[in-house]
């Protein structure tokens, strides 16, 4: 095992709390974040609201790559927390039709998108001979921009099957891809959920 690397000048020793500033999505300051690293925690990461800050507790062995992923992750499930209106389905075919037109030009158009409870292995399907999509109800409270990220997936795949080239330069277009699916991989390794949708390489 290599050994953890020496503190960086003008930083707090590993173990040590960490703060940095939360931002609002419009860039604004909202409350400070504090890192506690324990050498108690093995795997498990939580977070939790301390008056103006946000305190996120991390296995002391957490490199500081991870560390900086756990804390975008943990933001965003709080944030979903203190926000759990769901939409419902006709809400969700609204939306899925408003990608469209946004980051597809109106192609993709689908019949129908619905919740389902049946879904344990993948967060969305869709079937494009009856132009209807699928979200896994797992999905239920995560972030709008990872429940878009989703549609956007199915979205594509009723225009392009695969998730070959073509597919991916197409999902593209949806600027939050890559925070979405670091968010949903964090998600999956922290619970074991299903795996993202349509990884590289399947």
């Amino acid at each position: 095992m290599p050994a953890e690397p020496s503190p960086r000048a003008g930083q707090p020793p590993r173990g040590a709390p960490e703060q940095s500033p939360e931002q609002t999505p419009d860039g604004t300051v909202a409350r400070a974040i504090e890192v506690r690293r324990s050498a108690r925690r093995r795997r498990t990461v939580s977070a939790y609201r301390e008056g103006d800050r946000t305190v996120i507790l991390i296995p002391a062995r957490m490199s500081e790559a991870e560390e900086r992923r756990w804390v975008t992750v943990m933001l965003d499930k709080l944030a979903a927390q203190e926000n759990k209106r769901v939409p419902g389905d006709a809400e969700l075919t609204a939306r899925a039709e408003r990608l469209s037109a946004q980051y597809f030009d109106g192609r993709a158009r689908p019949a129908s998108v619905r919740w389902v409870t049946n879904q344990n292995t993948r967060w969305g399907s869709c079937t494009p001979a009856e132009g209807s999509i699928r979200l896994s109800h797992r999905l239920k409270g995560m972030p709008e921009y990872v429940i878009d990220y989703v549609l956007c997936h199915e979205l594509a795949h009723l225009l392009v099957p695969g998730h070959g080239p073509d597919f991916w330069r197409l999902l593209e277009s949806y600027p939050r891809t890559e925070r979405a699916r670091g968010y949903l991989e964090g998600v999956v390794a922290a619970a074991r959920l299903p795996q993202v949708p349509g990884a590289r390489g399947e």
